[in-house]
């Protein structure tokens, strides 16, 4: 294995499992063979992860979703992990909570919940040791995408100690803010989440809120921030959404110490690109792009890393043509080598940045 330490800060990986069946302890390889000719493949991408290429890429650890499917978006595909109110969303969110549980149980080989710093130091002590060819197992943070799973502020304590330590509140809007296409800032119930979030810890993530309730979030939450897959608006003129991040709210993420995940998702990288356009003219370089412009924004390269989102609805068909799996992630660092980053930087860029973020903002030990 050679490269630097990637940390993936967004993976949908219970939610495929759930809803695809999806394997992940299997290679991304196998996972295609299995699936070929398989009918949800006209809805859904082939896979870009499993635990083989995360091996081949050096991916050490990975925030790893809960989420669930608002009723009105979900298809034939996904209508097993939708919701239609608060009680089946929380279902949802439990079912899922319990894969990674018994995926960590079945194979602790190959996958290990993290949930304190100290587990993160231990994990990392496997990756960083001498034999270099010795498997290692992948750390999972547990991170709740879209908070319609928790009833109400006072069920935030036993998420925590069932192991979620992040949250990011919206996917589309929802009864706490606005979010991706649906406008509006935090409400009344936003606002306590926020500070029931902080009292106990929880990162909040600000990827899919609105840029009114993000920027309200950055003035009132003083607890830790990132934004675990967004990309950077003005690098994507024409694009009327409000899914990526003006400068405006990166720079308020620098401020806070946060780290910024980037995708490379070919809608996030070319404006209006769709699936028949094909991925041949969508490179990774753009992607490189989007971390150098946090770098320049920032001054420095301390606030920005990766957040693939891969098999979040999208996979292999819709990335970079550099790209067949998580494995070639590592094809970022001479790209980034040739915008001058120097390679402390670029180890950062890939892996360092979260690391540093999860080593301070996790809890050092399980209380109790």
């Amino acid at each position: 294995m050679t490269g630097q330490l990637i940390v993936d800060a967004h993976e949908d990986l219970a939610y495929n499992a759930l809803v695809l069946g999806r394997d992940y302890s299997l290679s991304a390889l196998e996972t295609r063979r299995r699936e070929s000719g398989s009918p949800f493949l006209a809805e859904r991408d082939n896979t870009m992860l499993g635990w083989q290429e995360y091996q081949d890429g050096r991916i050490c650890l990975v925030l790893s979703t809960l989420f669930a499917v608002p009723a009105p978006h979900a298809s034939a595909i996904t209508r097993v992990a939708s919701y239609r109110d608060q009680g089946e969303a929380e279902a949802i969110c439990l079912l899922e909570l319990e894969i990674y549980r018994r995926i960590a149980s079945d194979h602790p080989d190959k996958f290990r919940i993290v949930r304190t710093s100290a587990n993160l130091a231990e994990l990392l002590s496997t990756w960083q040791a001498p034999e270099k060819e010795a498997a290692r197992a992948v750390g999972l943070v547990i991170l709740m995408e879209g908070a319609e799973c928790i009833r109400s502020p006072d069920d935030l304590e036993e998420w925590w100690e069932l192991g979620v330590r992040a949250i990011g509140p919206a996917w589309r809007g929802n009864r706490f803010c606005g979010g991706t296409m649906e406008k509006g800032p935090l409400t009344r119930e936003g606002r306590e989440l926020l500070k029931d979030m902080e009292g106990l810890g929880f990162t909040l993530d600000l990827s899919h809120m609105d840029e009114e309730a993000a920027l309200q979030s950055l003035d009132s939450y003083a607890g830790p921030i990132i934004a675990s897959h967004s990309n950077a608006a003005a690098l994507l003129p024409g694009d009327l959404g409000n899914r990526h991040l003006s400068d405006r709210v990166i720079r308020g993420l620098i401020d806070r110490n946060a780290v910024i995940g980037v995708v490379p998702y070919n809608k996030f990288l070319v404006a209006g690109w769709e699936k028949r356009d094909g991925r041949a003219k969508v490179s990774l370089d753009l992607l490189a792009a989007h971390i150098d412009h946090i770098c320049q924004v920032a001054g420095d390269a301390r606030h920005v890393g990766l957040g693939s989102d891969f098999d979040g609805g999208f996979g292999l068909e819709s990335v970079p043509h550099e790209l067949d799996s998580v494995a070639d992630l590592q094809k970022l660092a001479p790209l980034l080598s040739s915008r001058g980053h120097s390679q402390s930087d670029i180890a950062a860029i890939l892996g360092g940045n979260f690391l540093r973020f999860l080593g301070e903002s996790l809890p050092a030990q399980l209380v109790g």
